[in-house]
């Protein structure tokens, strides 16, 4: 998606060679119109395949999701790292490592918002090392529904979550595949030559 590719090489900031920083579009402050044209992206791929539910990690993750699942017209979950008071042991959980923040959580979503007869498209802002798509896979499956998909925003082609995700039968689409962090620039895996 070139509209994506030109924010991450114009507002993103390469802070090492595995580190993206996104904040001014989609991590922090949100570009509307940006996440607008995500949405109606993942709308356009998953389009065909039966989708009844998205679902997402709080917080990166919801700015993209609400537009796809707005687009498509069906509920977007969120799964939440802190267990809140309403929330009681009626949830499906999994325990998702960090390795940007370096910690664990624990990732909850109510047992009242996810059915075996769903089909669940799972939407993420980043895609590295698949921490974070593994725990909500392992929520779907826990309720019995179908992984129809995984949507990743931004993913980091040389880091091994893509390969994890497909080699265990997943369908893996992303809209940019970055190939290399290196020297402060990012490269694009369609790209030969560094953008920035």
């Amino acid at each position: 998606m070139e509209r994506l590719k030109q924010a991450i090489v114009e507002r993103g900031i390469v802070l090492s060679e595995h580190v993206l920083k996104v904040d001014t579009f989609l991590n922090h402050q949100i570009d509307t119109g940006l996440m607008a044209a995500v949405g109606e992206e993942f709308a356009r791929i998953f389009q065909q395949d039966g989708i009844t539910k998205v679902l997402t990690i709080e917080s990166s993750g919801i700015a993209p999701s609400f537009m796809a699942a707005s687009k498509l017209e069906v509920p977007l979950v969120f799964a939440r790292k802190r267990k809140s008071l309403t929330m009681d042991e009626h949830v499906y959980a999994s325990r998702v490592y960090s390795f940007t923040k370096r910690t664990e959580s624990e990732i909850a979503v109510s047992k009242d918002f996810l059915a075996s007869g769903d089909r669940v498209l799972i939407l993420d802002d980043f895609l590295a090392n698949g921490q974070a798509a593994k725990g909500l896979i392992e929520i779907v499956e826990k309720a019995e529904a179908v992984v129809a998909g995984v949507g990743i925003v931004i993913e980091k082609s040389f880091q091994p979550g893509r390969e994890q995700l497909i080699n265990s039968g997943y369908r893996v689409e992303s809209l940019a595949r970055v190939a290399s962090l290196e020297n402060g620039r990012v490269t694009f895996v369609e790209s030969e030559a560094p953008i920035k």
